[in-house]
């Protein structure tokens, strides 16, 4: 398949959230596990374990048959990680707590937090994104200043916002890089996950002066261990959450397969075929969790540099890889890995680049040394890292 024929397939989106790529999959689980459910949820707390972790890979049956769903189906594993992370998490939220998932950078947090959300309320789309600029109004609601104006402050002038929206619909509510919020914009969320209601003064004197969450609302928040410039929690909102951590993939072998899969369906999107080999893929992977742990699968001692290097850079370098050799003709992937790597260590510490080449001084040599071609190969391209 060309580029150009693949291009003609593409989707007139990038990416679809969740519960439109999973769409089959959430009416199917849905129609499959009719036991009893939280208040406002749209799976049992089962059927959204299987949504996130899979059926492991043996097809479930519908106990009758519907017309647009198919009788059996497996269902495919999304995040990759412990399953009794995803029970712990599941259990949260189906107890009406919040939810704060945290970990290193490119752990996934914010996938889990989508899956979850889709899975139990049907949309992951009332997300708050965190930044140094997130108002307090991102988290309680905003003013149709037009109908302010003309009005004053009315029910129909308000503007809620995805976490409102959540209260009032008894949804999950996202908030992403809660700790990239300002102290005061955070200690909005304090009353709202204690008292489980939001006042608005505004309104003062009528019925809509407080809006109570109807039950299923809760929120799912992420944070990264490793940012820089971050705000602090207040002991009072740490209270109202469950911290779960989501750590990298311990399994070579499945962080192996999640880079190859996600960075398919990236280069697919771009339109082209992945040519990416298994064994660059292999190559790639292994770098990066050496780096990552700072010791080699042989147990040789490594220099970690001060960069994460997540699993989400990994995907990023394939996805890379795979676009190069789709559309730059006579491109080897494995001659690229040393220029893509160095764009990756040299994010935040000058210092990574020497790091690099104590690595490929290390582990790199020594497998070129014990016989492997493709390390020899790239014991070679060394000089691609000056």
């Amino acid at each position: 398949m060309t580029p150009t024929d693949t291009a003609t397939a593409l989707p007139d989106r990038q990416t679809l959230p969740a519960e439109e790529r999973h769409a089959t999959e959430l009416a199917f689980l849905a129609a499959h596990d009719t036991g009893p459910r939280p208040p406002g949820w749209r799976l049992t707390p089962r059927a959204v374990i299987t949504f996130v972790s899979g059926s492991g890979g043996e097809p479930l049956a519908l106990p009758e048959r519907h017309d647009s769903l198919p009788d059996k189906l497996v269902i495919a594993p999304k995040f990759v990680g412990e399953r009794a992370l995803v029970e712990r998490c599941v259990v949260t939220l189906a107890g009406e707590r919040g939810l704060l998932l945290v970990g290193e950078p490119g752990t996934a947090k914010s996938m889990l937090s989508e899956l979850l959300s889709a899975a139990v309320s049907g949309t992951s789309a009332l997300t708050v994104q965190g930044t140094a600029g997130t108002t307090e109004d991102a988290l309680r609601y905003g003013w149709n200043y037009a109908l302010l104006l003309a009005q004053g402050p009315t029910p129909t002038a308000l503007v809620d916002s995805p976490v409102l929206a959540a209260m009032r619909g008894g949804r999950v509510a996202r908030v992403e890089e809660i700790t990239r919020c300002l102290p005061e914009v955070q200690d909005a969320l304090v009353s709202i996950l204690s008292d489980r209601r939001m006042s608005v003064p505004e309104l003062a004197g009528t019925d809509d002066a407080q809006v109570a969450a109807a039950p299923g609302f809760t929120v799912i928040a992420t944070a990264n261990l490793r940012d820089r410039g971050v705000s602090e929690m207040s002991a009072a909102l740490k209270r109202r959450f469950n911290f779960e951590t989501v750590h990298p993939i311990a399994d070579v072998d499945a962080e192996t397969a999640l880079v190859r899969r996600q960075a398919v369906a990236a280069v697919e999107r771009a339109g082209a075929a992945f040519g990416v080999d298994d064994a660059v893929l292999d190559v790639l992977v292994t770098v990066f969790r050496d780096l990552r742990a700072g010791r080699s699968a042989e147990g040789w001692d490594v220099e970690r540099p001060g960069t994460v290097m997540s699993t989400a850079e990994a995907v990023q370098v394939a996805v890379s890889l795979g676009v190069a050799a789709a559309y730059l003709p006579g491109a080897d992937s494995l001659d690229l890995v040393p220029g893509h790597l160095l764009g990756v260590v040299r994010k935040d510490d000058p210092a990574d680049h020497a790091r690099l080449l104590g690595y490929w001084d290390g582990p790199v040599r020594r497998r070129a040394e014990d016989g492997s071609a493709l390390w020899r190969r790239l014991w070679d391209l060394r000089e691609n890292l000056r």
